[in-house]
């Protein structure tokens, strides 16, 4: 069955299913590359940030800036430009961080909750009208007598379902599987931010205590001692 037989043996609903069907194929195919990309040296470039923040807060901000192209870095980036803020406020601005980079990585949800909600109900509405053709070609006022061809609601009704069930159960698993990729990024952020709001707090704390180390000065009255 080419293209052109399968919106005639469809019927009408063949149009908003095709619609349906390119935006789905549209968005999983974008996701894909997304994470595709999104995974390659993630892990690497979070424990690189990680490290030089352990030797020097500076080096590590340079390091997060040079990786701003990924999330990872974004990430990471907008808490280690807070050099010298109280760990609160450090550690909202994680929180912050991450919740913006994750909400970006649910582009595309919408769009499959559709196709797996919507696809199927158009099925149903072609399935209806395929069997209300096939029951137009009966003639029910002379038993036996039958008016065109039945089989081409029967057949209408039967591909329309089929159709649709396809597009929903392929959006469906499409979205499980980014739904299980964006629920491990939001591991990998709580576990990499973790660690970096630990080194940021011992960072804090000495810079802290450097702060109010007194400095001790000879008093300008105390008498010279002999020989200096």
């Amino acid at each position: 069955m080419n293209a052109i037989e399968l919106i005639e043996q469809v019927g009408p609903t063949i149009w908003p299913l095709l619609l349906l069907s390119t935006l789905t194929l549209g968005t999983i195919f974008e996701r894909l590359w997304f994470w595709s990309n999104l995974l390659r040296g993630e892990r690497k470039t979070a424990s690189q940030i990680i490290e030089a923040a352990r030797r020097d807060w500076d080096e590590a901000t340079h390091l997060a800036r040079q990786f701003s192209n990924q999330p990872i870095g974004r990430f990471l980036f907008t808490p280690l430009r807070l050099a010298n803020q109280e760990p609160e406020i450090f550690r909202l601005a994680l929180e912050a961080s991450a919740d913006e980079e994750l909400s970006a990585m649910r582009r595309g949800s919408k769009i499959l909750e559709t196709a797996i909600t919507l696809a199927p109900l158009l099925g149903l509405f072609g399935t209806i009208l395929g069997l209300q053709q096939a029951l137009g070609n009966l003639d029910f006022d002379n038993i036996g007598q039958i008016v065109g061809n039945p089989s081409l609601g029967i057949g209408q009704a039967l591909t329309s379902t089929l159709v649709g069930l396809a597009i929903a159960i392929t959006a469906l698993a499409f979205y499980r599987l980014f739904q299980g990729l964006l629920f491990n990024q939001a591991r990998i952020f709580r576990r990499t931010g973790n660690e970096l709001e630990l080194v940021y707090r011992q960072f804090w704390l000495q810079h802290q205590l450097a702060d109010s180390q007194p400095v001790l000065t000879p008093p300008s009255d105390a008498p010279d001692l002999p020989g200096y």
